[in-house]
């Protein structure tokens, strides 16, 4: 698929955290727009997407120019009180562009130096581990925080064929973790998935995040139900998943590999 690519020079980069990131100071995007169009994306339902009126995942606006912009907005959001920030909320950070622009890179290399209280990296992609270099020298002051929503490579080729397979995801833990970065697995949202999934994660983090549409899509699952997701589940046999309380069934398998304290439920895992 063609993707539009547009160079844009916004007047801010950083976001007050609201709603379901009211837990954070702030979020950072480095695009607008991202190029996995997973068929679930909440982000589908906001302004951001509906006033574009181009289908999701077709194009990226890459925003120029940033890391000055950053550290001087990093020094004002200082003097307020502790910085934690969400990096990021409606984009990958780390999405196929971003092997050519380096945005994020840069953003990281500005976030070094300036120390935040607190950084998020929300991905699923492999890429974030090429930053390891920088994600290294701020401690425990980051955590990547991987989506992996489920360890069945066919599953999400239906419902997330534009993102980076499952293994390539896995490895990226696997070198995160090997290099001493704090990391979580999100299954987010949940997908169908096997019993031996949690086992496979307890070898490579040491927490997890379960959220799903109801909890996690930030209307109670109306906006992921305005998208007809549903459809989906029924023309693939698996009704039983799309249900508030399918997330229980991951969760209970979950206690099996990880303590009770290692699992974490929708915002709660992404606090700061």
């Amino acid at each position: 698929m063609k993707r539009q690519i547009i160079y844009k020079y916004p007047k801010t980069i950083l976001n007050k955290g609201t709603g379901y990131l009211s837990g954070y100071s702030h979020s950072l995007n480095p695009y607008t727009g991202c190029a996995f169009g997973c068929s679930y994306c909440y982000v589908r339902q906001m302004p951001v997407s509906l006033f574009r009126k181009e289908e999701w995942g077709t194009w990226v606006d890459v925003k120029m120019e940033t890391a000055n912009l950053l550290y001087k907005e990093l020094q004002k959001a200082k003097t307020k009180g502790k910085v934690t920030i969400f990096m990021s909320s409606s984009t990958d950070p780390y999405q196929p562009v971003e092997y050519k622009e380096k945005v994020t890179r840069s953003l990281l290399e500005t976030l070094v130096d300036f120390h935040p209280d607190f950084l998020l990296v929300q991905t699923r992609s492999p890429l974030v581990s090429r930053d390891i270099d920088l994600l290294t020298r701020m401690g425990d002051k980051v955590r990547v925080s991987m989506t992996i929503e489920t360890d069945l490579e066919s599953i999400r080729k239906h419902f997330t064929p534009g993102a980076p397979p499952i293994a390539a995801r896995l490895k990226a833990l696997r070198l995160l973790k090997d290099a001493g970065i704090p990391t979580q697995a999100a299954i987010a949202p949940v997908l169908p998935s096997s019993e031996a999934f949690p086992h496979q994660l307890a070898e490579l983090v040491d927490r997890v995040c379960v959220d799903d549409y109801f909890m996690g899509d930030g209307s109670g699952g109306k906006r992921t139900k305005r998208m007809g997701i549903y459809n989906l589940y029924e023309s693939l046999g698996l009704a039983e998943w799309y249900h508030p309380s399918a997330y229980q069934i991951v969760y209970d398998r979950l206690k099996n590999a990880f303590s009770e304290n290692q699992i974490y439920l929708s915002q709660q895992g992404f606090e700061p």
